[in-house]
């Protein structure tokens, strides 16, 4: 098994779906994972569940990132700490769905905020750590939107290729600090998110939740929905000593869906 022992992991969007599931995976191959989301009961239940295979001591953290000042706040009370984070994994929830026309301002600057300029405040907070560690992994979770955009996710197609293009950025800056900075793209995966989209769509067209799932299944040429481990492994292996040489790239984790290489 890759090894992560010794290292420590700040995981972000971690009390569910494809967060939690790296936080787990992470944790199993022995770093110290500290969790980060706003509601502090499910961090706590999730801490308990992480493995302690190399005696671990796992931590979290509140943070909101509908609130990119607060969230800077504790970040930055957590490195005074003088504790340094070698894995960073950027994940947050989804924009709201609907066509780009019927979108507000507003719902482009919420999701801006809440997934470039968040994951660009703990990459200026955490880097300067890495660099003294002598290299760091940062693993940006997204969407295959990046190489392909959704049909009715007009604001998230629009954030995710902002996300995708600041992260190629970042890996050219980084690359000679010995930190990679690489992207997941997930494809339809059984999480919270892809149950409220197919919610969403059920009461617009009266098909059952369960019909749009199958719609979304065949997709894939694997014709199934993706679990959120199957997402996470991905993420683990590119935090991994074994990905120290990929930097920069996209990895598409959805079964084939993306019609382009």
């Amino acid at each position: 098994m890759m090894s992560l022992e010794g290292k420590r992991a700040l995981v972000a969007g971690s009390t569910q779906g494809i967060g939690k599931a790296v936080a787990l995976k992470l944790a199993e191959m022995g770093a110290t994972v500290v969790l980060l989301a706003r509601n502090e009961e499910k961090l706590k239940t999730v801490k308990e569940e992480l493995p302690t295979v190399g005696n671990q001591i796992h931590e979290y953290l509140v943070g909101d990132f509908t609130n990119p000042t607060e969230l800077k706040s504790k970040v930055d009370t957590f490195l005074q700490t003088g504790k340094t984070i070698d894995i960073l994994i950027n994940n947050t929830g989804g924009p709201k769905a609907g066509p780009i026309m019927d979108a507000d301002i507003s719902e482009f600057i919420a999701a801006f905020n809440q997934h470039l300029i968040c994951n660009h405040i703990l990459v200026q907070a955490l880097v300067p750590g890495m660099k003294h560690n002598g290299g760091g992994r940062i693993v940006n979770v997204i969407s295959t939107s990046v190489k392909q955009p959704l049909p009715g996710l007009g604001v998230s197609n629009t954030i995710r290729g902002a996300v995708g293009n600041w992260s190629k950025t970042l890996a050219n800056e980084l690359g000679p600090f010995n930190i990679t900075v690489n992207n997941v793209l997930p494809g339809a995966t059984n999480t919270t998110r892809l149950q409220e989209i197919a919610s969403n769509k059920s009461a617009k067209t009266g098909d059952t939740v369960d019909t749009i799932f199958d719609e979304m299944a065949d997709e894939s040429p694997m014709k199934r929905i993706a679990k959120p481990e199957e997402i996470a492994a991905a993420v683990a292996f590119l935090a991994s000593p074994e990905a120290s040489y990929i930097n920069g790239i996209n990895i598409p984790v959805d079964g084939g869906r993306t019609k382009s290489l």
